[in-house]
């Protein structure tokens, strides 16, 4: 269980990384290139409206390093608990980020005041809460590495040194920087909010550098891999909605179970309709679904996207929403496409019931790209372009297109693992091939199509912003961009949809 698969990047994911850095000349479905792409989470005021005009240097969020990446061993009978402390060290991110949104004189007039109140203090919260993870893991004889006691501490980043238009990672440790990208915004109107301090209207993203004019972005997909005799070549259509019944909440079962507000962002849920903190795998199977076919209990959940113009939805003043920098107005997908694919050098083996995947990192701000699996672009554009960093400004008449492609190489034992990553894997973007002691498995992949007006980008600000919900100190950054599953199924669907891609077949 304690396995750790190093990720590789492809070449998709590292030319949409770097097309979505730059203007460069030049430039239907999602190409398998992208479905084998390595990958490789009180009112608007508390958020940034005292904030005053900010220099460049000002201090924009706070990075800390993430635990549980590096909690790859963890025995079973200490998961929960140490579930709950991890939880509590992204709250006690939040809490420290509000803070520091909300402290702007404060911070003017005293350089100190960012360390003294508000970093030096969350390093002592975080030291013992890391130590509480060490007690749970020993209370069951397990093994905790020492090392994890030096992640309390926290830096800081200032707006351009977080990855907006970047081609790079994230923030280096021990106060290394980044490329200049992002770009520091003061104190302007935005259609009704304030674009303050961070931008958006919450005051804490997203920002003029974060979107890109998708019509002057260099084509960066790349071919499919070559299928061999053996490859699985069919697809199995799941049809569950688009979530028009307003499914929501800001939990996360999978990282944060028994926690609510785990999330600290609100997601859509398609699928099994009974998910929630608390929920449990008897709990999935008696959740019912919005899936056409009903053996499909299998649970599908995003971050919501949001439309900045000044709107308000009825989370404003709610944990999850406004309350944590979470805001505007929710769009609800005009298409939802879930389908699973095969793989071009083998066949694949049904998925385990009660299967887990998270792709993609909601924390790229300051975790860096290295888990980073977002994909953004146009109708019309998809087959050519494709971007991590930045959210695309398409032309009339196309719409935003978010896709996802899952690990498909599972390890053949565990439906989950201490950091929800090394269970499962990707394949290799040159060949579909699965690494040693792993399996190829149905392949998850999503396409979610958004009904946008176009952002408008004027004297470096930008109006009418649209943005993918995060936790705050992430700035609501595109590469940010994550998506959940769960698989439960009943009726021996697991089995069928495997059989229907290896035989070629087209079903649903």
């Amino acid at each position: 269980m304690g396995r750790n698969t190093r990720k590789r990047r492809t070449p998709l994911a590292t030319k949409a990384i770097a097309a979505s850095a730059a203007l460069a000349l030049g430039g239907g479905g999602l190409l398998w290139a992208n479905y084998f792409a390595s990958a490789h989470e009180t009112n608007n005021q508390a958020w940034g409206g005292n904030q005053t005009k900010a220099a460049s240097a000002q201090v924009a969020t706070i990075s800390c390093p993430d635990v549980g990446q590096k909690l790859t061993n963890v025995p079973a009978a200490a998961r929960n608990g140490v579930a709950a402390e991890l939880a509590n060290l992204d709250k006690q991110i939040t809490e420290a980020y509000s803070r520091l949104a909300s402290t702007r004189q404060a911070q003017a007039n005293d350089a100190s005041f960012v360390q003294n109140a508000i970093v030096g203090p969350l390093k002592e919260k975080r030291a013992a809460t890391i130590d509480r993870i060490r007690i749970d893991i020993q209370r069951v004889g397990g093994t905790f590495n020492q090392s994890l006691s030096q992640l309390a501490a926290c830096t800081t980043l200032t707006a351009n040194q977080t990855n907006a238009g970047q081609t790079g990672g994230g923030q280096q440790q021990n106060g290394g920087q980044q490329q200049n990208g992002g770009q520091q915004q003061g104190g302007q109107q935005q259609n009704g909010g304030q674009q303050q301090g961070n931008g958006g209207q919450a005051g804490n993203g997203p920002v003029a550098a974060d979107f890109v004019d998708i019509t002057k972005v260099a084509p960066n997909v790349q071919a499919k891999p070559r299928k061999t005799g053996n490859a699985s070549t069919g697809q199995f259509v799941t049809r569950c909605g688009v979530n028009a019944n307003k499914n929501h909440n800001t939990d996360n079962v999978i990282v944060a179970p028994g926690v609510a507000n785990g999330a600290h962002h609100l997601h859509d849920y398609v699928g099994n309709q009974k998910v929630n903190a608390f929920s449990s795998n008897q709990t999935f199977l008696q959740g019912g679904t919005s899936c056409q076919n009903k053996n499909d209990l299998s649970s599908y959940y995003w971050p919501v996207v949001r439309i900045q113009d000044g709107t308000q939805d009825f989370d404003q003043n709610r944990d999850g929403g406004g309350k944590e920098g979470n805001v505007g107005r929710i769009l609800t997908p005009v298409q939802a496409e879930i389908k699973y694919v095969g793989n071009p050098s083998s066949k694949v083996v049904a998925m385990p019931q009660f299967l887990r995947i998270i792709t993609g990192d909601a924390k790229t701000t300051t975790n860096g790209l290295a888990n980073a699996n977002a994909h953004w672009s146009c109708t019309g554009f998809e087959n050519k372009v494709q971007l991590t960093t930045q959210y695309p400004i398409c032309p009339q008449g196309s719409n935003v297109v978010r896709t996802f492609a899952f690990q498909s190489c599972w390890d053949g034992q565990n439906i989950d693992s201490a950091n929800h990553r090394t269970h499962v894997a990707f394949a290799d973007p040159a060949s579909g091939v699965c690494g040693n002691g792993f399996k190829a498995i149905p392949q998850l992949t999503m396409r979610l199509v958004y009904k946008i007006n176009p952002p408008v980008i004027q004297n470096g600000q930008v109006k009418n912003a649209y943005a993918v919900d995060g936790f705050p100190d992430q700035l609501h950054k595109a590469a940010t961009d994550h998506d959940d599953f769960i698989s439960v199924t009943t009726g021996g669907l697991a089995n069928k949809i495997a059989n229907c891609i290896n035989s070629g077949q087209r079903c649903q």
